[in-house]
């Protein structure tokens, strides 16, 4: 199984508390709670992958701010950083926006000029009110409090139970309702990542953990704008490193790296055969 399908289950078990997870995690048998076993019903709260589909643009959605839309609003001609999580989670859900506030400022990319954030809440009872905390705590993570071009590309929106499903299954985001502390099924386990899409949309890249380097952050925008906000070292950077879906992780292509060292070997042998081959001025006729 890969590191992004078993996020949830880790996240689970680190976080135990014996009888309850604040996450949601309950004492039950039923559950699967014994010592050494991943609770069975974590099997659905895993991360499927669908690097490519379209995201449903037409599934509506409210923002911080009250304003109200299809999703297609809140894209435009930037790529777009998306987390999916709840604004009553206590444990993952934050570390997930501490993570994504931390790495995106080291890209040295602009919010708003070269990027936009989403995230979605994939809890039906989250109401606008609730996001604006939410949204003010991340800019103060990022160090954009006095950033209004940052606060204006930052949205945390709220929607009804089909967005959220739309929006989730387009996004192959699985979670499972659970037990709180109180007995009431309104918490959920759910996956730490984060996802980018295409200005059009188009997933585009996930990012597991809630480490996310810079690097692979800065990469992962960079291939969603399709190269459009990149420069030289970007794009040789990018040729030197994959994407490896499995781990949601950039790696350093070895066969790419020696490919290049090869051809600049050949080119530094060149020019000396070159050289030595010239003659010099005083032997010339």
């Amino acid at each position: 199984m890969s590191r992004l399908t078993t996020i949830a289950a880790l996240f689970a078990l680190t976080l135990s508390t014996g009888a309850v997870v604040a996450q949601g995690m309950s004492g039950s048998q039923s559950m699967g709670t014994r010592a050494g076993q991943t609770p069975s019903y974590l099997a659905h709260a895993g991360l499927e992958q669908r690097l490519g589909h379209v995201l449903p643009m037409d599934s509506q959605w409210t923002d911080e701010t009250g304003k109200s839309g299809a999703l297609s609003q809140w894209f435009d001609k930037k790529p777009v950083v998306m987390a999916e999580m709840y604004f009553r989670c206590a444990i993952l859900c934050p570390q997930v926006l501490h993570g994504m506030a931390i790495a995106l400022p080291k890209t040295k990319m602009s919010p708003g000029k070269d990027f936009d954030v989403l995230v979605f809440s994939i809890d039906p009872m989250d109401k606008p009110s609730d996001a604006i905390g939410e949204k003010r705590e991340f800019l103060h993570q990022a160090g954009w409090d006095n950033d209004p071009e940052a606060a204006a590309s930052v949205h945390f929106l709220t929607g009804p139970e089909d967005s959220i499903t739309a929006v989730t299954a387009g996004t192959g985001f699985h979670y499972v309702r659970v037990q709180g502390p109180d007995g009431k099924m309104d918490q959920f386990a759910h996956s730490s990542v984060i996802l980018f899409a295409t200005p059009e949309g188009k997933v585009s890249k996930y990012l597991a953990g809630i480490n996310y380097p810079d690097r692979d952050v800065r990469l992962a925008l960079l291939e969603a704008s399709q190269h459009k906000i990149s420069n030289p070292v970007d794009l040789l950077i990018l040729y030197c490193c994959n994407y490896v879906p499995s781990t949601g992780r950039y790696t350093v292509s070895v066969e790419r790296v020696l490919g290049l060292a090869g051809m600049a070997s050949i080119g530094v042998l060149v020019m000396m055969m070159y050289l030595l081959g010239k003659k010099p001025k005083s032997l010339r006729t």
